[in-house]
């Protein structure tokens, strides 16, 4: 399997996405924020699809719209947080502009060009050039290093924000710089994923995570982990069955992962807690 350069590509671009996506999703799930990144994703496909109308690089137009829209959430929200109101709207909004490019898009666009507009939906990890894989991990590992950077106070302001805001933490700044963060993992992972399936790579090793751990550290650790995993998992059983979409495989194995983390979880709790006996 890796005697191929699309395979090699594929993994150099996979890996550092799923990263940042584990990594993200973790704080994602903690946040309540899914929904979010749910947006963001149909926000990429709009961004991209306004690009290729345009006749501009689509990953300009994924990442200005992800950024300009995840900005903008931010702005609106209470304390950087929009609430279900403030994304349903732009969600609403997005997805009719997204239906306008698409129309647009498909009446000037010749057969060839057509095919973007399901590259942008579901994705093409396997048809990245080495190129694009190098810029793709840069992209990543960047997005990555911010997080790091803004982790520990992030993970106080979202765990209790009263109190980070009495010890003098910038929570609404913060919460501005996640979601510009979130845009850009969004938008970068939609060329691996697609913007369909974007939220399952998010969600799911986050929801896995917390799941099966408590401890905030331990579950970055654990989420970017299962991430990175199902994306392995994931080509290695789209390279052996040669119909199955390498992007689906991918959220597969996520999905199966978080639901066997569920399972475990479950059991767990109706497992028989042992007694103390006073003598």
């Amino acid at each position: 399997m890796f005697a191929h350069d699309f395979i090699r590509n594929a993994l150099l671009a996979g890996t550092p996405i799923a990263l940042a996506c584990g990594s993200v999703g973790y704080f994602v799930v903690l946040r309540s924020q899914v929904f979010a990144g749910d947006a963001l994703s149909h926000v990429a496909f709009t961004g991209a699809l306004a690009a290729a109308a345009a006749g501009v690089d689509v990953r300009l137009g994924l990442f200005v719209a992800t950024l300009g829209v995840a900005a903008g959430m931010g702005a609106l929200g209470r304390r950087a947080r929009p609430d279900d109101v403030v994304i349903g709207s732009v969600f609403a909004w997005i997805l009719g502009l997204g239906a306008l490019f698409l129309s647009i898009f498909i009446a000037g666009s010749s057969g060839s060009d057509g095919t973007a507009a399901v590259r942008v939906l579901f994705g093409s990890i396997l048809g990245l050039s080495a190129g694009e894989a190098w810029l793709a991990a840069a992209i990543a590992v960047a997005a990555c290093l911010a997080l790091l950077v803004l982790a520990r106070p992030l993970l106080l302001s979202s765990l209790d924000p009263e109190v980070a805001r009495g010890l003098g933490v910038p929570v609404r700044a913060l919460g501005v710089a996640f979601l510009l963060v979130l845009g850009v993992v969004a938008a970068e992972a939609t060329q691996a994923v697609g913007a369909l399936l974007l939220l399952g790579l998010l969600a799911a090793p986050g929801g896995a995570a917390r799941l099966l751990t408590d401890r905030p550290w331990h579950g970055l650790a654990l989420s970017a982990a299962i991430a990175v995993g199902s994306t392995w998992a994931g080509l290695a059983l789209s390279y052996e069955i040669e119909s199955l979409p390498a992007s689906t495989a991918i959220i597969g194995v996520a999905s199966a992962a978080f639901v066997l983390a569920g399972a475990r979880s479950a059991l767990a709790a109706a497992a028989p807690r042992p007694s103390s006996i006073e003598a």
